[in-house]
Parts: C-alpha cells; sequence; structure tokens
C-alpha cells in the first residue's frame, strides 16, 4: 500500500514544491497521497472523453489536501 511505500515527510516536500498545501489526521495517511499512488489524471479524463462518457471543459489545479 502506499502508506508502506512512500514517506510522509517526501510526500508533504514534494506537493509543497509544486504549491500544494498537505494536512493529514496522520503521517500513515498524509503517504497514501503520494502521486505516484495515483493514476495520471490526464489520461483518465482523455479516456474518459474519447468513449463519450465525459467532455473536457477545464483543467484544475490542486492547491490543499486534507485527510482525516
Amino acid at each position: 500500500s502506499a502508506a508502506r511505500e512512500f514517506d510522509p515527510d517526501e510526500v508533504v516536500r514534494e506537493l509543497g514544491a509544486r504549491g500544494i498545501y498537505v494536512r493529514g489526521q496522520s503521517k500513515r495517511v498524509i503517504a497514501e497521497e503520494a502521486p505516484q499512488a495515483y493514476k495520471d489524471v490526464s489520461m483518465v479524463v482523455d479516456v474518459m472523453a474519447q468513449v463519450g462518457v465525459s467532455r473536457k471543459v477545464v483543467r484544475l489545479r490542486p492547491v490543499g489536501v486534507m485527510k482525516g
């Protein structure tokens, strides 16, 4: 799981360098937010648009993560 695979302090540093504020109940839940733990959102959005499930209208940039 991401909680065991990623260092929470590194996750905070990496997201902070991107301008994303991170707060979590514990270091374990912060580790779960490692960007590497997620699929590439651009690829997911492209596929969803190609198959007609949705259409692209705007690109969002995260500014914060809060996990309890």
